[in-house]
């Protein structure tokens, strides 16, 4: 493995026969860091759209000049893109198990940037249609980095790894709303520099511009120094004899071991949709009808904080916290985490209507917060479930993909569910408006007893052999 003296043979993390070391074997952090950059650059496209795509199509004709309409439309572009997505990050993931991991993943962020520069260009709401389902069909990254953070560690230090791609899915959350907000309409923030028609005809091509110029530094540090990570592409060492099989079938996936830990990524990834569709909303509407009333910077600030604060325990302390108390017990607790997450809304907005947004309010506000940054430690655990169980060490891609596209199913429906429970709740004063939290409680409540079926200990990983059942 590289350390940053070097000294270590970097080809060694790809080993999963550590298990008996006393400590966690170190990570190529060279390769690691190039990865997440990787990730990064996914992450940052997709939430840099986030400050405009509201002002963007309210200034289409699609909506008639309603902009009770802009929420529809907005969230059928986000909808579409995880239709698009679902479709094909299996056959992506399943095709870097047998052609390797770079060559997707470089092809995966040419995809990024003409779906990216299409849709900085695009004046029409089908032009924004095309250019984000061309994102979801052409860049199966997702699942493939994960795959190949996965071929990079082993169960002593996968824990370390996790964390530090919750550090970087943190940073994605600030970097690409900022990079958005303060570019887009440059010939309204900075006249001078960006005068031109081109601008005023493009107002939004200047974020999509720079973050493409981002994705190609990415490309370029990739192509020369990311190795290849796939099983079926390792040179053989001596302690590391590859076997005779490869990728299973997709109907062999179908085990106990990859069942329930999708289903338990699939559960977490449905109930934190929710959550993250209904927080801002939460506190965007009015005290009066069931939120808090906060304004646009004051949401910013909350929201930034929590990312950063996020991104940095996840990295500082997942591992020890996992170590300490168990994988299986960190994403328990991480489910059960959500049912006071969302009876603190109803607390936070009883206590606002009675004494408004007082330091009460904030305190109330702040707990919520915590608990989602100590829930987040779940999808770590999940994560490292999901790895562990693949059949062999050339189905790692598959076993991710076939999670990753059944999370973004779950991404097309949750956000919708949350909100129009929220607007229902509210409109027709359904247990005094809070009967969307009942609901969401209900739902939480019903994901610990699957979380429960998941073993003690995460399965046993062999090379090239059948994943041992701990079940």
């Amino acid at each position: 493995m590289i350390l940053d003296n070097d000294t270590v043979d970097e080809e060694t993390a790809l080993l999963s026969g550590s298990e008996e070391q006393r400590g966690p074997n170190p990570l190529p952090k060279a390769q690691i860091g190039i990865v997440l950059l990787l990730q990064l650059c996914e992450l940052v496209v997709g939430r840099s759209i986030s400050p405009y795509i509201n002002q963007l199509i309210g200034g289409l004709d699609i909506t008639g000049g309603d902009e009770r309409k802009v929420g529809y439309y907005a969230g059928l572009i986000q909808s579409l893109f995880f239709v698009t997505e679902a479709i094909t990050i299996m056959q992506w993931s399943r095709l870097s198990d047998r052609v390797g991991r770079k060559p997707v993943l470089l092809f995966g962020l040419v995809g990024i940037s003409l779906s990216t520069l299409l849709f900085g260009l695009s004046r029409t709401f089908w032009a924004l249609v095309v250019s984000r389902c061309l994102c979801g069909l052409l860049n199966g990254n997702i699942g493939v980095v994960k795959s190949a953070i996965g071929d990079l560690t082993d169960r002593s230090n996968r824990a370390q790894a996790v964390s530090f791609v919750s550090m970087i899915s943190s940073t994605g959350s600030i970097v690409g709303p900022l990079i958005g907000g303060s570019f887009s309409r440059p010939h309204e923030h900075f006249p001078v520099v960006f005068a031109g028609q081109f601008w005023i005809d493009y107002p939004y091509f200047l974020p999509c511009a720079i973050i493409v110029s981002f994705v190609g530094f990415a490309f370029t540090i990739a192509f020369f120094f990311l190795k290849e990570t796939a099983p079926i592409h390792r040179k053989c060492t001596p302690s590391h004899v590859p076997s005779n099989e490869g990728p299973v079938a997709l109907r062999e996936l179908l085990v106990f071991p990859v069942l329930i830990s999708v289903s338990n990524y699939v559960v977490i990834a449905f109930l934190e949709i929710m959550l993250d569709a209904l927080l801002p909303l939460f506190f965007t509407m009015s005290i009066e009808i069931g939120g808090l009333g906060f304004n646009p910077p004051a949401i910013g600030y909350i929201m930034s904080v929590y990312g950063l604060g996020n991104g940095i325990f996840q990295m500082l302390f997942f591992p020890r916290i996992v170590r300490r108390f168990g994988t299986r017990s960190i994403f328990i607790t991480g489910v059960v985490g959500f049912i006071p997450i969302y009876l603190l809304f109803a607390v936070a907005n009883a206590v606002a209507q009675r004494f408004g947004v007082n330091a009460a309010v904030w305190s109330i506000v702040a707990l919520m917060m915590s608990l989602m940054v100590f829930m987040e430690l779940a999808n770590g655990c999940i994560y490292m479930y999901v790895m562990a169980s693949s059949p062999n060490e050339h189905s790692l891609g598959a076993t991710n993909g076939l999670a990753q596209t059944s999370v973004s199913l779950t991404r097309v429906f949750g956000p919708t569910i949350s909100t129009s429970l929220f607007a229902l709740s509210a409109e027709r004063n359904l247990l005094g408006g809070y009967a969307v939290y009942v609901v969401l409680v209900m739902i939480s409540s019903l994901a610990i007893p699957l979380a429960m079926r998941l073993p003690e200990e995460l399965w046993v990983e062999k090379n090239g052999n059948e994943t041992e059942d701990s079940h």
